[in-house]
């Protein structure tokens, strides 16, 4: 396998020891390569400007710059970084701000080695299913509080109109948290297919990544929150 090849990644967090950590899972795969390491926000900032990572793991409450607005300075550059932010609990007001800031994934700082070696490749193939049933919890808990007492209430984008009908069911299934391949399975298509629409429906929304789709159809009231005591 080429350097080309493999996926880089920065390591984000203010505990030597947890980035060691991660480093060991990470670099023991062939396709994986650790590019560097940062200890602060502001310190990402500039390492993904310099590396250009593919992915970063980034760590929310540093020092200098939190994780949160270390990942909105580096969407807003235009970075081609994906972001994963590492919280400690599934249902936490820092994970759902990282994911509006821009991230593609949260994951938990136990998460099993497996689970974190998966998700870096998930993530970096752009191709993630970025509403299991965890992260449907968070964003149901916080945006139904960002929406109470009236979610109904909420402003429809007009963009949504620029949708049609097979990519409005599309980004509906997406907000459910079913991969290409289940969202092929229900409407009788080609996962290439599917792929296409959720292309076409990223660049109608002006929306980085499926994730941002998925926060974009609960923030804009497309999915509503079925559930007031999950």
């Amino acid at each position: 396998m080429t350097e080309k090849q493999r996926i880089t990644i920065l390591l984000v967090d203010d505990q030597p020891l947890l980035r060691m950590g991660f480093r060991l899972i990470l670099e023991g795969e062939d396709d994986l390569r650790i590019v560097g390491e940062a200890s602060d926000g502001a310190e990402a900032v500039r390492l993904v400007r310099e590396l250009n990572p593919d992915v970063v793991l980034m760590d929310v409450r540093m020092p200098v710059l939190d994780g949160i607005e270390a990942t909105r300075a580096i969407t807003a550059t235009g970075s081609g970084a994906r972001i994963i932010i590492l919280t400690t609990f599934d249902v936490d007001e820092y994970a759902f701000a990282g994911l509006q800031a821009g991230a593609s994934a949260f994951l938990l700082k136990d998460v099993a080695p497996p689970e974190l070696i998966n998700a870096v490749r998930v993530v970096a193939s752009g191709d993630a299913v970025v509403a299991p049933r965890v992260t449907q919890r968070l964003l149901e808990t916080y945006v139904r509080g960002a929406n109470s007492p009236a979610p109904a209430a909420t402003m429809r984008d007009p963009l949504l109109d620029d949708l049609t009908p097979r990519e409005t069911e599309m980004l509906e299934a997406m907000a459910e948290g079913l991969s290409n391949a289940e969202i092929a399975h229900r409407y009788f298509l080609s996962e290439a297919t599917v792929k296409t629409h959720v292309r076409r429906i990223l660049t109608k929304l002006h929306l980085r990544d499926r994730v941002q789709a998925v926060v974009y159809a609960y923030e804009t009231g497309l999915v509503v929150p079925s559930n007031p005591d999950y």
